[in-house]
């Protein structure tokens, strides 16, 4: 048997912070020239996470999508375009380097981000070392549009799919400009962002790509959605042997007032991994051993031996 590598990782569960929001959708417009605002209040909220979790002895937490905004993905309004920011030299990302190297913590941060070379525009999660330094980043490859039972969603007018031009990866194990996995200090990472959780091939790229753990940040709402959100991802962990972390907000967000679910978890292959009770405000904390990661399949089976790939997509 293999020995233990215990890692505690946490996940923010949270929402826009920023107040007051106007009262109704259609007043909307009185935050122009405030979103600023809107972004320095969640970031101020997200430092305040990051100590919350150093302070429960989390070597690594995990944000949550567009972690420094309200969804505004719920319709379509240019006026939010002007929140997308460098991924490098942006103020949430010089803010979250600077904290991280304080606190010694990895951080991944999903933010909205403007390429600026490209002019375009992506959803996006930077990974953050212990010494505050840019280990690469992972752009969202799968962007939904469309309308559940409680809401539209309309990402695409917002930022588009990923073209594989990640750019420097100083700290990618792996070639794939897509699916990039980073070696940490407690073991190699790969992250997925919502709507890539639902596509066959995505987990399995970043196992490939050597990921034991895999970060999963959602916003995310529906009937179908909540039922599928834990099946996903035990599935997934249990077929290509990793752990997996994923986070949803949670509670509404004026003034569009959908209800996000929340019950972020941990799963790894051998099913769900309990929390650490009581946990910080806004955080889901876990212990997860690493080491069995190297340890025989209990089950028996030998998927990646038994696999038939060419019989496959027939």
């Amino acid at each position: 048997m293999s020995g233990a590598r215990q890692v505690r990782v946490a996940l923010t569960e949270t929402r826009n912070v920023y107040r007051p929001m106007p009262a109704t959708v259609e007043r909307l417009g009185e935050l122009a020239g405030r979103l600023a605002d809107v972004r320095d209040a969640n970031i101020q909220h997200h430092l305040e996470l990051i100590d919350r979790a150093a302070g429960a002895g989390a070597q690594l937490l995990g944000m949550g999508e567009l972690c420094t905004a309200p969804y505004f993905a719920l319709t379509r309004d240019p006026m939010w375009i002007e929140v997308a920011e460098d991924a490098a030299s942006g103020p949430t990302i010089s803010a979250f380097r600077e904290r991280a190297r304080a606190q010694r913590m990895i951080v991944v941060a999903p933010i909205f981000e403007l390429d600026r070379a490209s002019g375009r525009r992506f959803n996006t999660a930077v990974v953050i070392d212990e010494r505050g330094e840019i280990l690469g980043k992972y752009r969202k490859t799968h962007i939904p549009e469309g309308r559940n039972e409680q809401n539209a969603f309309h990402e695409s007018f917002y930022y588009g799919a990923s073209d594989g031009e990640l750019g420097s990866l100083p700290g990618a194990v792996n070639e794939d400009p897509f699916f990039p996995v980073f070696d940490t200090s407690v073991g190699r990472v790969g992250v997925l962002i919502c709507y890539d959780r639902h596509f066959e091939g995505v987990v399995r790229a970043l196992a490939a790509g050597g990921a034991e753990l895999v970060l999963a940040p959602a916003i995310t709402f529906g009937a179908t959605s909540r039922r599928m959100w834990p099946l996903e991802a035990e599935v997934d962990a249990m077929r290509h042997r990793l752990f997996i972390g994923s986070s949803n907000r949670v509670g509404a967000e004026p003034p569009w007032n959908q209800e996000f679910f929340g019950e972020s978890f941990f799963v790894g292959p051998e099913g769900p991994v309990s929390p650490l009770l009581p946990a910080p405000e806004g955080l889901v904390v876990a212990d997860l051993n690493l080491g069995l990661l190297a340890d025989a399949d209990g089950s028996g089976w030998n998927l990646a031996r038994d696999r038939r790939p060419a019989i496959y997509g027939r």
